[in-house]
């Protein structure tokens, strides 16, 4: 368990980082389907607001891998960090209902958005069972002899 929560926390990780960097650089345009129809570009005021929140979304891959490089991972950021990937796709499904169907690539990602999280949530439980479960052992490694 605590290799694939390491595994996928670097992953996330990563994946974040590069995809909040590529927001800061490309704006509006590493947005699939964000122009309005008939033009080729969503105007300043989201290019702002994508480019913003692509720093913020670097920094949420930052906090996913200074998470995965703890040891063991602490359950409670995974939880946390998890729990926010969540809210993201809870708030694509509130688009959804009140603004109508994204391009096909936001609705891809509202899959993600919503799967992952359990995983996070059931391997950092079991992870934390596990080293709790070694922890007498390591302070009194005589009472594991008998």
């Amino acid at each position: 368990m605590a290799r694939a929560l390491r595994f996928l926390c670097h992953a996330m990780g990563w994946a974040c980082l590069a995809i909040g960097l590529l927001h800061v650089l490309a704006g509006n345009a590493a947005v699939p389907g964000a122009a309005a129809p008939g033009t080729t570009d969503a105007g300043p005021t989201l290019d702002s607001l994508n480019r913003f929140f692509g720093a913020v979304f670097a920094g949420y891959g930052l906090a996913w891998l200074r998470t995965a490089r703890r040891s063991p991972i602490p359950p409670g950021p995974v939880r946390v960090l998890a729990g926010v990937l969540l809210l993201g796709g809870l708030g694509r499904l509130l688009s959804l209902a009140v603004a109508g169907r994204p391009h096909w690539f936001q609705l891809a990602l509202l899959v993600v958005e919503l799967a992952l999280p359990p995983v996070y949530f059931k391997l950092a439980a079991a992870d934390a069972r596990a080293v709790d479960a070694r922890a007498p052992q390591a302070r009194f490694p005589e009472a594991a002899n008998g």
